[in-house]
């Protein structure tokens, strides 16, 4: 069995055998990139869980960034090359507008933030919003090194961010997905197929504000916010 925590995992994984089993543990669209022919029915040899609730997470995180930081107006929105086709990233440019903002792509390789970081001064960016891919998982500490340095108040996908001295974090329990893709191994070794488990879509979101990051940058957390996070770090 495969577990795979990540799409390209999945999509390579998936390529190279159509027999062994494969459990996803949170991957986004699995449907529009081919993954599984449904949700409900997936088929084949690919099941587990979906880390994609439709049009409404990732515009919250950027709605959140704002009620955090209410001056902002230019919002670098940080990511590797294509990842602005996704339609994640669609819906987050469509919200910016009428939460009076500009967002500004910057664009980088996965090995190299710089050119993003070149973005952001030369834009003149007053905020960052981190899009929710492997790199800026991975170097997480170079944005959040970035963001401190330039008082820029910054927006992060993944809890570890913020755990890490990010400024906030809203998103999917990826633990819980984890936790949840167990049961699916459990299924399949006991004789399920990956065909005729429908696949999951996330239950459970948790927002995440560190207090000292915010006083550092001189912002006032709203008492409503802080009564809303999952978790405030101090």
């Amino acid at each position: 069995m495969i577990v795979s925590v990540a799409n390209w995992i999945t999509t390579n994984a998936k390529a190279a055998t159509t027999s062994i089993p494969i459990v996803m543990a949170g991957n986004g669209t699995p449907v529009e990139e081919g993954l599984v022919a449904s949700l409900a029915r997936p088929g084949g040899n690919v099941t587990g869980l979906a880390d994609d609730t439709g049009p409404d997470v990732h515009p919250k995180r950027l709605q959140l960034l704002k009620e955090i930081a209410p001056h902002i107006s230019r919002v670098a929105f940080i990511g590797t090359p294509g990842f602005w086709n996704l339609l994640g990233a669609k819906y987050v440019e469509a919200a910016a507008p009428g939460l009076g903002l500009t967002l500004i792509r910057a664009e980088s390789t996965p090995n190299d933030l710089a050119p993003d970081f070149a973005v952001v001064t030369r834009e003149r960016a007053d905020a960052i919003f981190a899009v929710w891919n492997p790199a800026n998982a991975v170097h997480r500490h170079a944005i959040i090194e970035f963001a401190a340095k330039n008082r820029l108040p910054a927006s992060y996908a993944f809890r570890g961010s913020v755990e890490d001295g990010g400024l906030m974090s809203y998103g999917v329990d990826r633990v819980d997905l984890i936790r949840r893709a167990a049961i699916y191994v459990d299924r399949i070794l006991k004789g399920a197929k990956p065909a005729d488990l429908p696949v999951e879509q996330p239950i459970k979101f948790e927002l995440v504000i560190n207090l000292k990051t915010a006083k550092a940058l001189g912002l006032t957390i709203p008492p409503s916010l802080l009564a809303r996070a999952d978790e405030v770090i101090e």
